[in-house]
């Protein structure tokens, strides 16, 4: 009886021990198969895009008047951003109080009295704008 039980407990501890290790699983022939891992996807936002989403939607206020592809009281981003891609011309210059109005000149007045904002903004805060506004296009 002595025996049975010492045979039954290395048995079991064999049996244990070779059951906790990693565990691989096999093809139908038992060979190894080799886990597949999820492909991610990581998607990297410029930050000046981000920024610039950011300021137009926020404290650039520049909803109110302008909406991705729909003339508002002023252009489209769309036609503004087509319009300076073709001119070679800076929105971020523009709306520095730099240059002239080169998309809705009828709008301008309006578009003056945000010059207050866009004027306080750093210089990457209007470049950051342009940015985003041109990845409309």
């Amino acid at each position: 009886m002595k025996i049975l039980l010492k045979t039954i407990s290395v048995l079991t501890f064999a049996l244990i021990a070779t059951s906790c290790g990693e565990k691989k699983e096999t093809d139908a022939y038992g060979n190894p198969v080799e886990e597949k891992k999820e492909a991610t996807t990581e998607t990297t936002v410029d930050p000046l895009l981000a920024k610039g989403q950011e300021l137009f939607e926020g404290k650039g206020t520049c909803t109110a008047c302008h909406k991705p592809d729909v003339k508002v009281v002023g252009p489209s981003i769309k036609d503004i951003a087509k319009i300076y891609k073709e001119k070679g011309a800076s929105i971020a210059s523009f709306i520095n109080g730099e240059g002239e109005t080169l998309v809705d000149a009828s709008q301008y007045e309006i578009m003056k009295a945000n010059f207050v904002i866009t004027k306080a903004m750093t210089p990457e805060e209007r470049k950051a704008l342009e940015v985003y506004m041109m990845s409309l296009e």
